[in-house]
C-alpha cells in the first residue's frame, strides 16, 4: 500500500538517474522493501519469518541446482551417485546436507509463518488473497519435498514413494489407472524417479514465481500486525529500511546460527538411517514414514482404520488427510470476528494454546510412531480436534465472544494515547 508519506525515491547520481528512466530497477527495491515502504510500527519477531523462508526458498535453489549437476536420475544408479555427493565431489558433503536441512528449516520457518497467521488472523479481509496463495505455496512446498525425498533411492525414499502414490490407488474408478499413470508403472522405477527428479528441479521455480505473487498481494493492503489495528496516520508506521531490514537481519544470523548448528555437528539428526540402505523393493521396513514435517498429516491419513458403509478406510484417510490442508483455504469466511489479534480474543486464545497446538504436537508425535496402539486412538482424537477446531469451534467462538478493547492505533499500542491519529480519523474533532 502507498501511503501519502512513504518516502520518494530520488537517485542521487547520474547512473543511477539514467537507470531510473530506462530500468527502474531500484526505485521498485526502494518502493517494495526500502524506505519507501512504509510499515506497522509494531511488528514482532514473529514477521521474521516471511524473511526466512524466502531466504531457505534462495539456499535449496542454490544448492539444489549444484547437487543436480552430480546426480544421475536413474534407479540403477541414483543410490551411488547419492553416495559420490557425499566422497566424492568437492563440498559435496556440505551441499547435500545444507539441501536435506534446509528442506527441513524451510518447513520450520513456514510452520511457524502459518500459525503466525493463525493468532493473529492474517487471513482475514482484506488480506484473503495472501492467505489464499500462501497455502498454495505450502501444497507446493509439500509435493516438492515428497519427490526430493525420495531421489537418494535409499528404503525409505522407495518405500515412501510406494506408500503415497497408492494413495491415488483409492480414489473409486480412476485411481488405479492415475497410479500407473504417475509412476510410468506398477511400481516407482526408473519412469518414476525420472518424473520426480524433472517436477522436483521445476516446482522451486514454480514456489518463486507464487511468492512473488505473495507479496505483490501483501503490498496491495501493506502488512497486518499484532494488534490488528489498520494503519490510521503516518505516526503509526516506520519505513521499512532501515528499520525492518536490520531486525530481518538480526533474525537470520540467529537462524543461521542454528541451522549451521545442525548442518555441522548433527546433519542426520532430522533424516531416518534406512535411507543410507539401497532401494530393495524386496524388503519392507519395518516402520515406514515420511519426513518429519509431513507426521500430523501422516497421523490424520492413518487415524481411520475402518470402512464407513461403502466408503473405504483408505479413502476417507486420503480425504482427510488432503482436508486437514484444504480447511485452511476457507478460514476467511469462517471466522467471522470483526477482531483480527489473538491478543484481544481471550476465548479464541484459550483454544489456540490449549486446543490447536496440543493436537498439532499430538499429531506431530502419533505421525512418527508404528501404527500401533496407543498411537491409532491418539491420532483419532487428535484429528477429530482439528476438524473441529476449524469448522465447528472457530465459527462459534467467533460469533459469541465478546473481545477486549482495542487500541484506538497501532501507536497508541506502543506508545499510549495517540492524539494526532485521532484528530487524522475526525478531523471535526
Amino acid at each position: 500500500m502507498s501511503f501519502p508519506w512513504a518516502n520518494e525515491y530520488k537517485p542521487a547520481f547520474g547512473l543511477t538517474q539514467w537507470l531510473d528512466e530506462k530500468l527502474p530497477l531500484p526505485r521498485f527495491v526502494y518502493n517494495a522493501v526500502g524506505a519507501g515502504y512504509p510499515v506497522p510500527r509494531n511488528l514482532n519477531y514473529m514477521w521474521n519469518f516471511g524473511v526466512l523462508a524466502g531466504f531457505c526458498l534462495v539456499l535449496q535453489i542454490v544448492t539444489g541446482v549444484i547437487l543436480a549437476m552430480h546426480y544421475a536420475p536413474n534407479a540403477l544408479v541414483a543410490f551411488d551417485s547419492t553416495e559420490h555427493i557425499m566422497r566424492d565431489v568437492n563440498w559435496g558433503w556440505m551441499l547435500r546436507y545444507a539441501h536435506a536441512n534446509g528442506a527441513s528449516a524451510f518447513f520450520v520457518v513456514v510452520y511457524l509463518h502459518i500459525f503466525r497467521g493463525f493468532f493473529y488472523s492474517s487471513y482475514k479481509a482484506p488480506r484473503e488473497m495472501i492467505w489464499l496463495l500462501g497455502v498454495v505455496i505450502f501444497l507446493l512446498m509439500m509435493a516438492t519435498a515428497f519427490m526430493g525425498y525420495v531421489l537418494p533411492w535409499g528404503q525409505m525414499s522407495f518405500w515412501g514413494a510406494k506408500v503415497i502414490t497408492g494413495l491415488f490407488g483409492a480414489i473409486p474408478v480412476v485411481g488405479e489407472p492415475l497410479q500407473i499413470w504417475l509412476l510410468g508403472g506398477y511400481a516407482p522405477d526408473n519412469a518414476a524417479l525420472n518424473r520426480f527428479f524433472s517436477l522436483h528441479f521445476l516446482l522451486p521455480f514454480v514456489i518463486a514465481g507464487v511468492i512473488i505473487l505473495h507479496i505483490w498481494a501483501l503490498h496491495i493492503p501493506g502488512s497486518s500486525n499484532p494488534t490488528g489495528v489498520e494503519v490510521k496516520a503516518e505516526s503509526d508506521t516506520v519505513p521499512f529500511h532501515p528499520y525492518y531490514t536490520a531486525k530481518d537481519g538480526f533474525g537470520l544470523g540467529v537462524f543461521l546460527l542454528i541451522y549451521c548448528a545442525i548442518l555441522f555437528f548433527a546433519p542426520n539428526a532430522l533424516g531416518h538411517p534406512d535411507n543410507y540402505i539401497p532401494a530393495n523393493p524386496l524388503s519392507t521396513p519395518a516402520h515406514i514414514v515420511p519426513e518429519w514435517y509431513f507426521w500430523p498429516f501422516y497421523a490424520i491419513l492413518r487415524a481411520f482404520t475402518y470402512d464407513f458403509f461403502f466408503i473405504p478406510a483408505k479413502l476417507m484417510g486420503v480425504l482427510a488427510m488432503f482436508g486437514a490442508i484444504l480447511v485452511w483455504f476457507f478460514l476467511p469466511w469462517l471466522d467471522t470476528s470483526p477482531v483480527r489479534s489473538g491478543h484481544y480474543r481471550p476465548l479464541f486464545r484459550k483454544f489456540f494454546w490449549f486446543g490447536l497446538i496440543p493436537t498439532m504436537a499430538v499429531l506431530f508425535y502419533c505421525g512418527g510412531a508404528p501404527a500401533a496402539e496407543p498411537y491409532v486412538m491418539l491420532s483419532q482424537l487428535a484429528s477429530l480436534y482439528y476438524f473441529a477446531h476449524f469448522l465447528i469451534i472457530l465459527p462459534l467462538v467467533s460469533s459469541i465472544e465478546k473481545p477486549e478493547p482495542l487500541p484506538f492505533s497501532i501507536t497508541e499500542a506502543v506508545l499510549g494515547k495517540d492524539e494526532s491519529a485521532v484528530l487524522n480519523a475526525n478531523p471535526a474533532a
